[in-house]
C-alpha cells in the first residue's frame, strides 16, 4: 500500500486534499516540519495539512506507535506556535516579552490530530504589546490550523489574556481553584521568552503539588466529575468514548489524582503525559504490575479510536457511530472484520477502564487493610489514609477501620465485600456525606451479614438488559442513598430486607391506597392485641417510607407524587388504626384530613391535622379516638403519625370527638374567617356518613365580604409578625419566611374566598385553575407556583438529608449536603441565591393578591 492509499483509508479530508493539490504529494517526503521554516500565515493551512497526512501515514501504517504519533502532533503545534509568535513580534514590535505556555493534552506531548491547543501567556515589559501579540498567536493559529484556546489563563475568558509573572503567581496563591493547579500539572514552555516560561513554571509547579492540602479540594473535585457527567445527554453516553463510563476521562481523572495525592511526596510522579505516569505509578508502587498494563492498553485503545474518528473528516469528535457505513469505515480503519467484532472489544475496554478506574481509586485502599499479604499493591495506611482524604472521607482512619471491619479474615463474605467495596467508595466519594454513609453501609452490612442472600444480592442485581460488564445498580444506588439521606438509612437500619427494592424501578414505584389499606388491614387482622397489631401495620409503614424516599431520593418520583404517596400513605394508617381502635365498640365516625395533609400535599416531616367527628354515641366515640390515638403515639424507632387535633371546633378546650350536630352548630353560629379558610383544606379520610356536602356548603359559600377581607389581610399581618421563631432568618425559612408556604398558601386560599368556583384542596391545582379563569396574571401565577414547588421540595430535602424535619435551611456542612442533593454541587451560595430569588418574587406576588381588592 503506497502512502496515498494509507491516507485515503483514515482520511477522507486529507486525501480529498490531495487529490485536489496532487502539486503537494512529493512534500510528503522528507522533513515535513521545515516546510514551517520561515512560513507566511497564508502557507500555513497547506503546511499544517501536508504534516498531518504524514504524521497519520505513519500511523496507520506501523512506522509510529501512538505516543510517537502523539509527540509528532505536539511538536507541530509546538513549531506552529514558535512561528506565529515570531510573525507576531515582527507585526508589533517593542519592548515586550512574551512566554507562550503549553497546557492540556499539548503541553504533556499527547496531543490529537484535532484538538484545542491550550496555551497561557505570561508578559513581561509592555504588556498592551505582549497582549496584541498573544492575540496575533491565538487568532492565527485558530484561523489557519488548529483552535488555540487560551481559557485556562487565570480567571478564564473574562481574564486578562497576559498577565506578568508577578500578577499570575499573586492570582494563583490568592484566587485559584483546585482545577485550575491541576491544569499545571502538564504545562511546559514551549515559545516565545523561554526564559520568563521557565521563571513562571519553577514558582508554579510547586503550587500543584501542594493542592492536596487545599481545604476545598474534595468539593472541587466532586464538582468537576459531576460537570462531566451532566455534560453528555444520557441518551449519547453509551457511545461516547471520552467522556462516558470507561471512558478516556475516567482514566486521566483516576491517573491525575493520584498524582496529586502522592506527587508531593514522590517527585517521580510529577510528570505530564498519562503513558508517562502510568509507568511511574507502577514504578513508585502505587499501582499493580498488571492493572497498569491493563490501564495502558486500554487507553491506547481509546485513544486510537479517538484518532481515527477525528481524522476521517478532520472533526473534533468523541461519540462512536452508529451501526452503518460510518462504524464500519472506522472498524476497518482499526484492522477489525466486522462491526460486533470492533464493538465487542471497545465494550471490553471501556469496561476494564471503568474496573481500573475505581481499583485505581479505591481497591489499594483494601489491600492497605487486607490481612493477608498479596502480590499486588498494598499501600501503607498512611497512604490510604491521604487517598482517603483527597477523596472526600473527612476521617479517613475511622473510614479505614470500617473497611477493615468489613474485609477481615478469608471468608466468602469478606471475599465478596472486597469486590463491592471500590464500587461502594467510589459513590461515597460523591455523595455528600461520605463517611456516614460508609458507617451506614457497615452497619447494614453487619446486620445482614448472616443472611445468605444480602451480598449476592448486591453483587448480582443487574438492569435488565445490561451486559455483563454493567454495575449493578443496586450496590450502586445503595452508597448513593447511604451517603445522602440520613432518614433513608435510619429506615433502612430498621427494614434492612427492604434492600430488594433497590434491584428494580418497578419496586420503587409507591403502592396505591388500595393496595396500602387492604395490606395493613390484613396484617393487623393477624394479631389480636392492638399494640401488636399496629407493630405489625407500623412495619408496613416503614418499608413503603422506604420505598417513597428511596424514589425520590433516586429521581424517580417527583414532588407532587411524593405528597400523594406520603398522604395515601397516612390514610391507610389512620383508617386501620381506627379498625383496629373499634373492634370491641363502634359508633359512626368521620375522619377529616385539614392543612397539607387535607391537600395531599404531606411532606415526610408533616403532622396530620385531622378532625374527628361522631354521629353515635359521644364515650364509644371518646374512647376509639383516644386508643387510636394511643396506638399511634406508642414509642417507636421511626417516623412518628403525630396526630394534631388542633383545628377540631374551640380547639384544645372544646371535645376531642365533637358530634355531628355540634359540629354543625358550631360553624353556623361561632366560627371565625380562619376556620372557614381552614375548611379549604378538608378532605374526608373515612366517613360513616355524609358529611362531604356540609363541608361545601361551609368552605364554598358566598364571596367574602369587605368586612372579611380586612379582617383577612389583619391576621396575616399577625402571622407575619408574631409567629415566626426568634432569630429565625425570615428569607430562609420555608415556613413562615418571605415568600415561603404560608404566604403562597393563605395567598391561594383568599382566593378561594374570593371566588368559591375555585373548589380543590389543593394548592398547585387551585393556582392552575385560578390562572385559567383569569383570576390571577401568567406572571403572578408563576411566581407562585414556582415557589411553592421549590419550598416545598427544599422541606422534603431537609427532612431527607437531615433525618428530622426542619423548617429552617440550615448553615455549615448541613447546607452543603442540602445544596447536592438539591443539584447545587458545592455551591451553595448559588443554591441560596436561587431560592432567596424565587421566595422574593413569590412574596411580593403573594402580596399583591392579598392587597388587592377582588376581581
Amino acid at each position: 500500500m503506497d502512502d496515498l492509499s494509507a491516507l485515503a483509508a483514515v482520511s477522507d479530508s486529507l486525501s480529498d486534499f490531495f487529490t485536489h493539490h496532487p502539486e503537494h504529494v512529493p512534500a510528503l517526503e522528507g522533513d515535513t516540519l521545515g516546510l514551517l521554516d520561515g512560513a507566511t500565515p497564508g502557507d500555513l493551512p497547506t503546511a499544517w495539512r501536508i504534516n498531518l497526512a504524514r504524521i497519520a501515514i505513519d500511523d496507520y501504517r506501523g512506522r509510529a506507535d501512538l505516543p510517537a504519533t502523539m509527540r509528532s502532533l505536539s511538536t507541530l503545534a509546538d513549531t506552529i506556535l514558535r512561528r506565529t509568535y515570531e510573525i507576531a513580534e515582527a507585526e508589533y514590535p517593542g519592548d515586550a516579552g512574551l512566554a507562550i505556555v503549553a497546557m492540556g493534552k499539548t503541553g504533556a506531548r499527547e496531543l490529537n490530530y484535532i484538538s484545542d491547543v491550550d496555551i497561557v501567556f505570561i508578559g513581561s515589559g509592555d504588556l498592551d504589546i505582549a497582549t496584541r501579540r498573544a492575540e496575533y498567536v491565538c487568532r492565527t493559529m485558530s484561523e489557519y490550523t488548529w483552535q488555540a484556546d487560551p481559557n485556562l489563563r487565570p480567571e478564564g475568558r473574562n481574564g486578562p489574556l497576559v498577565r506578568s509573572l508577578d500578577s499570575y503567581l499573586a492570582y494563583l496563591r490568592d484566587w485559584a481553584r483546585t482545577w485550575e493547579f491541576q491544569a499545571l500539572i502538564k504545562a511546559r514552555p514551549v515559545a516565545g521568552d523561554l526564559d520568563l516560561a521557565r521563571r513562571w513554571q519553577a514558582q508554579v509547579a510547586p503550587m500543584a503539588w501542594e493542592a492536596i492540602d487545599r481545604p476545598s479540594l474534595v468539593d472541587d473535585i466532586r464538582d468537576m466529575r459531576s460537570r462531566v457527567e451532566k455534560s453528555i445527554p444520557h441518551a449519547k453516553r453509551k457511545w461516547e468514548i471520552k467522556l462516558g463510563p470507561g471512558g478516556l476521562r475516567d482514566i486521566e481523572f483516576a491517573v491525575q489524582l493520584l498524582q496529586l495525592v502522592h506527587g508531593r511526596a514522590d517527585e517521580d510522579l510529577r510528570v505530564k503525559s498519562t503513558f508517562d505516569a502510568l509507568d511511574a505509578l507502577v514504578s513508585g508502587g502505587y499501582l499493580a504490575r498488571q492493572d497498569g498494563a491493563d490501564l495502558r492498553e486500554a487507553y491506547a485503545f481509546l485513544r486510537t479510536v479517538e484518532h481515527r474518528l477525528q481524522l476521517r473528516r478532520l472533526h473534533r469528535t468523541h461519540q462512536l457511530p452508529r451501526p452503518g457505513p460510518a462504524l464500519t469505515h472506522l472498524r476497518q480503519s482499526l484492522g477489525h472484520i466486522a462491526d460486533e467484532d470492533f464493538l465487542a472489544v471497545w465494550r471490553t475496554h471501556a469496561a476494564t477502564a471503568r474496573r481500573l478506574h475505581e481499583k485505581l481509586l479505591y481497591k489499594p485502599l483494601l489491600d492497605a487493610v487486607a490481612s493477608i499479604p498479596t502480590e499486588t499493591l498494598r499501600l501503607s495506611e498512611s497512604a490510604a489514609t491521604t487517598r482517603l482524604s483527597a477523596l472526600g472521607f473527612s476521617d479517613p482512619a475511622t473510614a479505614l477501620t470500617h473497611i477493615r471491619r468489613l474485609t477481615a479474615g478469608v471468608s466468602r463474605t469478606a471475599t465478596l465485600q472486597k469486590n463491592l467495596l471500590p464500587v461502594v467508595l467510589d459513590e461515597l466519594a460523591d455523595s455528600p456525606e461520605p463517611d456516614r454513609g460508609l458507617l451506614a453501609y457497615r452497619q447494614v452490612s453487619e446486620s445482614l451479614g448472616s443472611t445468605p442472600w444480602y451480598l449476592r444480592f448486591l453483587r448480582d442485581a443487574a438492569p435488565a438488559g445490561g451486559g455483563p460488564n454493567s454495575v449493578p445498580p443496586a450496590v450502586t444506588r445503595l452508597a448513593r442513598l447511604l451517603g445522602t439521606s440520613r432518614y433513608f438509612t435510619n429506615l433502612l437500619q430498621r427494614s434492612p430486607q427492604a434492600l430488594r427494592y433497590l434491584a428494580d424501578d418497578a419496586d420503587l414505584e409507591p403502592r396505591t391506597l388500595k393496595e396500602l389499606a387492604t395490606g395493613m388491614r390484613k396484617a393487623a387482622a393477624r394479631h389480636t392485641d392492638p399494640g401488636v397489631a399496629m407493630g405489625a401495620v407500623r412495619a408496613i409503614r416503614r418499608q413503603e417510607l422506604l420505598r417513597i424516599s428511596a424514589a425520590d431520593l433516586l429521581g424517580l418520583v417527583d414532588l407532587r407524587a411524593v405528597a400523594r404517596a406520603l398522604s395515601d400513605l397516612t390514610d391507610a394508617v389512620l383508617t386501620t388504626a381506627l379498625a383496629v381502635a373499634t373492634r370491641a365498640e363502634n359508633t359512626p365516625l368521620a375522619i377529616i384530613a385539614m392543612g397539607r395533609y387535607g391537600g395531599q400535599e404531606t411532606a415526610y416531616g408533616s403532622d396530620a391535622d385531622i378532625v374527628v367527628v361522631h354521629d353515635g354515641d359521644p364515650a364509644v366515640a371518646a374512647r376509639a379516638v383516644s386508643l387510636m390515638r394511643d396506638l399511634l403515639n406508642a414509642p417507636a424507632n421511626e417516623p412518628p403519625v403525630t396526630l394534631d387535633f388542633g383545628l377540631r371546633p374551640e380547639g384544645k378546650g372544646g371535645p376531642l370527638v365533637p358530634s355531628f350536630t355540634a359540629y354543625r352548630r358550631y360553624y353556623s353560629t361561632r366560627s371565625l374567617l380562619w376556620e372557614r379558610q381552614a375548611l379549604l383544606r378538608a378532605r374526608v379520610v373515612h366517613a360513616d356518613f355524609d358529611i362531604e356536602p356540609y363541608l361545601d356548603s361551609v368552605r364554598y359559600a358566598a364571596p367574602i365580604t369587605h368586612t372579611d377581607l380586612v379582617d383577612f389581610r389583619r391576621l396575616k399581618a399577625r402571622v407575619d409578625t408574631e409567629r415566626l421563631p426568634r432569630n429565625a432568618d425570615r428569607t430562609t425559612h420555608t415556613k413562615l419566611g418571605r415568600g415561603g408556604l404560608v404566604d403562597i398558601e393563605w395567598a391561594v386560599q383568599l382566593l378561594q374566598l374570593e371566588h368559591p368556583s375555585l373548589q380543590s384542596t389543593s394548592t398547585i391545582t387551585t393556582l392552575d385553575s385560578a390562572l385559567s379563569a383569569g383570576y390571577l396574571a401568567p406572571e403572578t401565577h408563576g411566581h407562585l407556583r414556582d415557589a411553592w414547588l421549590l419550598v416545598s421540595r427544599v422541606r422534603n430535602a431537609m427532612t431527607l438529608t437531615q433525618g428530622v424535619p426542619r423548617d429552617q435551611i440550615p448553615t455549615g456542612p448541613a447546607l452543603g449536603a442540602l445544596a447536592a442533593f438539591l443539584g447545587y454541587e458545592s455551591d451553595t451560595e448559588a443554591f441560596l441565591n436561587d431560592y432567596r430569588f424565587l421566595t422574593r418574587h413569590a412574596h411580593n406576588a403573594s402580596e399583591e393578591v392579598i392587597t388587592q381588592d377582588p376581581q
